[in-house]
């Protein structure tokens, strides 16, 4: 009798189980549904921080994870390849939330820009999607989830106050700098700022020795100072390049994940606050 009790008892309205894909949806699901009270999300993050979900290759215990959620949710725009067969391989039937759904993408060279959250009027619809998503999953806590949206959205709209008004100051023509790979393009649009990058939009490939010297000729004839590396990339190519180009690296961008947990860019507000920050710091000092 008991155990056909356990079985018929409803599951706890409060409580979802779900998985993001990578690091910084991960953060945004918690500044959403975290500080409601009453709530028990359960998120499991399957490319966690400092990780590349370019290169994720999925494993038994992501399958598993998949099998056990409520929600599913992914970025989008191509970013996770892998995403499919995982699903296959788990039999989830969980659905799944794409969280740029409703942007308009970046294009490059003929595909949609995936990083879309590097730019915090797309962080403001990636924050509607996944409220809508947890209130069709729980209506009773719609209202709470929304307050509490509501509030992260105006965190969001005074940093871009704070860093638009930084960069305004930059002389636009000074605003030219390289990461590793081609993951600032919402950014640079967003600010005024021009990115090169010896890789393209995924980390999965490396540079011709034609572009590796390419870069450096445009570094040298552009005056380019601010040279970054990445979190989620080997910093050798980045070094390698400034140096042929008699530049110092400017310092360390994250682009696709948030910093270990304690660190400068364990959030996503603090990821995007720092890399602002280290960029603006570069292009000042080169003005």
């Amino acid at each position: 009798l008991g155990a056909a009790c356990a079985r018929a008892a409803p599951p706890d309205p409060a409580s979802l189980r779900i998985v993001a894909s990578f690091s910084i949806l991960a953060d945004l699901l918690e500044n959403v549904g975290g500080p409601v009270a009453g709530t028990a999300l359960r998120i499991d993050t399957l490319v966690g921080a400092d990780s590349d979900a370019h290169l994720f290759e999925p494993r038994p215990d992501d399958a598993r994870s998949l099998s056990r959620a409520d929600l599913v949710v992914v970025n989008g725009l191509g970013f996770e390849g892998w995403m499919d067969r995982l699903v296959r391989a788990s039999g989830s039937k969980a659905p799944m939330v794409v969280a740029t759904a409703g942007l308009t993408p970046r294009r490059f060279g003929g595909q949609a820009d995936p990083h879309a959250w590097q730019t915090l009027d797309n962080a403001k619809v990636y924050v509607r999607n996944l409220t809508r998503a947890l209130g069709d999953a729980r209506p009773a806590l719609a209202p709470d989830w929304q307050s509490s949206a509501t509030a992260y959205s105006a965190k969001i709209d005074a940093l871009d106050r704070r860093v638009r008004a930084r960069f305004d100051a930059i002389p636009r023509a000074r605003r030219r700098v390289m990461t590793s790979h081609d993951a600032f393009g919402y950014f640079g649009a967003a600010y005024g700022i021009d990115f090169i990058a010896p890789l393209g939009m995924s980390t999965d490939g490396e540079p011709s020795a034609a572009t590796v010297a390419r870069l450096v000729r445009q570094i040298r004839e552009q005056d380019i100072r601010a040279v970054f590396v990445e979190n989620i990339t080997d910093p050798r190519l980045v070094e390698r390049i400034a140096r042929e180009a008699g530049v110092a690296p400017g310092g360390r961008l994250y682009s696709d994940a948030l910093s270990r947990p304690g660190t400068e860019a364990d959030t996503y507000l603090k990821l995007f606050a720092h890399n602002a920050s280290v960029i603006a710091a570069a292009l000042e000092a080169a003005a």
